[in-house]
């Protein structure tokens, strides 16, 4: 490649690799800022400063939106609520590094389902890959010996499935395809953030209200708040927009590819995080597994349909 390819390239393959890391730095920050009775509160806070950025930006098309697109962006929002609360309350009750990592499981999880939707066998290699993840889940679970997975384990667990349910939802919906990306991510948003003030009105108890959780942050609780409003969703979610473009989506999904080792990195480095010998194996074997999966999956047809489309920012415009 020539040098001035090779500069170009680096130039956008660099803020990319950037939203990989803040998306893997976002664990630690949720867990900083968020308790089991602050969850609602925190997500409502967090979106109320995202969405009218977003609504403002794409004001034009979210105005051009037809009855048919708004409802299935609004179905896909309850899909996106569901996959916040899950992952918010789950990095809530485990280790920033094993959200990070059981999360990743989504890039497993994906074709799986693709194939099974599908009716076609995925390659004996991808099978491999996923088997390999599995292990490395459980591995990492257990810490310095073996015992049940704790609840936030198994959040982020069922996070990844819903994740999943996401990426298909939006590759089959007609109701959604073809729709632009900002405007349906407004919507989307705009849902879920108005289940999460239904749930913290009707059972303030178990999440808390706006309020409370405003109340509760400190000064470093509401500079964690804005780094995961500003970093880790309006950066991440406009870079993406900017990268596709200027670049292949196999590549923008590759470089994302690389959050968990990023979750891993900064959790170990600055919560303190020690995972013990099996831990560690097991973090080993995850990282491995999907990276391998994902390698597979780019060359099977059956997922060429996910593959190619970049991580679509709703999901991964990161709910923690």
């Amino acid at each position: 490649m020539p040098p001035a390819a090779l500069r170009r390239a680096w130039l956008t393959d660099l803020p990319v690799l950037m939203v990989a890391v803040v998306w893997g730095s976002s664990y630690l920050a949720a867990k900083e800022i968020t308790t089991t009775r602050t969850v609602l509160g925190i997500l409502v806070l967090r979106f109320a400063v995202v969405l009218p950025v977003l609504a403002i930006a794409g004001r034009r098309k979210l105005r051009a939106l037809d009855g048919v697109r708004l409802r299935g962006a609004a179905l896909l929002g309850l899909i996106l609520a569901v996959i916040f609360l899950l992952e918010t309350y789950g990095v809530v009750h485990t280790s920033a590094t094993n959200a990070g990592l059981i999360i990743s499981l989504t890039m497993i999880f994906t074709p799986i389902a693709e194939s099974r939707l599908r009716r076609r066998r995925l390659p004996r290699a991808f099978l491999a890959a996923a088997g390999l993840s599995v292990l490395g889940v459980v591995l990492l679970t257990q810490g310095a010996g073996f015992s049940k997975p704790s609840a936030g384990d198994l959040l982020m667990l069922g996070a990844a499935v819903a994740r999943t349910v996401h990426v298909l939802a939006m590759s089959r919906m007609k109701s959604v395809q073809d729709g632009d990306a900002l405007s349906m991510t407004s919507v989307q948003l705009g849902g879920a953030v108005l289940v999460f003030l239904l749930l913290s009105v009707v059972t303030p108890g178990a999440g808390g209200t706006p309020w409370d959780a405003a109340g509760s942050l400190d000064l470093g609780g509401w500079t964690g708040l804005l780094y995961l409003s500003v970093c880790c969703t309006l950066f991440a979610f406009f870079v993406q927009m900017w990268a596709v473009r200027r670049t292949s989506p196999s590549r923008v999904s590759l470089l994302l590819g690389t959050e968990p080792v990023w979750a891993a990195v900064v959790s170990i480095a600055l919560a303190g995080d020690r995972p013990g010998l099996l831990g560690l194996a097991g973090a080993i074997l995850v990282l491995l597994g999907t990276a391998w999966g994902r390698r597979t999956a780019e060359t099977a047809p059956i997922e060429s349909s996910v593959i190619e489309t970049p991580i679509e920012p709703v999901s991964r415009a990161q709910a923690t």
